[in-house]
């Protein structure tokens, strides 16, 4: 882990904030010449700190108006399975994000699709078919309270 002075954090906060601030607006509210601020930027992308820029999208005004939390459980427990467990979810863009957990589940996934039919159809042809898969149970989004929130960086 690189070590993060007050300016890059500060850095990190601007561009969470707003990843398409120019260098001239970040360096002015860090305190820093534009420069030294795009090197601090480079550096933090380099590093892979800063892992890229996205941009957040309404689902609902994209027609993706479910979100579904599945609880995956393995059957069978090894190097292996795990390995292929995970290929596969990393290859399903309906998944937008995914956790190796504790508990009675071994993963937990963030499914986006259209509605109750699209999940149907990804839920029988597609989370059904991963390798080794003995349990799913799907919890439905009913409201989203908050999303995308920036991280809350420790201070230096």
């Amino acid at each position: 882990m690189p070590n993060l002075d007050k300016f890059d954090i500060g850095i990190l906060e601007a561009l969470q904030e707003d990843a398409r601030a120019t260098n001239v607006e970040i360096a002015e509210r860090v305190n820093l010449s534009p420069s030294p601020c795009l090197r601090r930027i480079r550096n933090l992308e380099k590093s892979g700190v800063i892992r890229g820029y996205r941009v957040d999208i309404d689902r609902k005004e994209v027609g993706l108006g479910l979100t579904v939390f599945v609880e995956i459980k393995v059957g069978q427990h090894s190097r292996e399975n795990a390995e292929a467990q995970h290929t596969a979810l990393l290859a399903l863009p309906e998944i937008t994000a995914c956790f190796m957990i504790s508990g009675t589940a071994d993963f937990l996934a963030e499914v986006v699709v259209e509605d109750l039919s699209a999940y149907e159809r990804f839920l029988t042809e597609k989370l059904l078919m991963l390798p080794g898969v003995a349990d799913i149970r799907s919890n439905f989004a009913i409201r989203a309270v908050k999303t995308g929130a920036p991280l809350k960086l420790p201070q230096r």
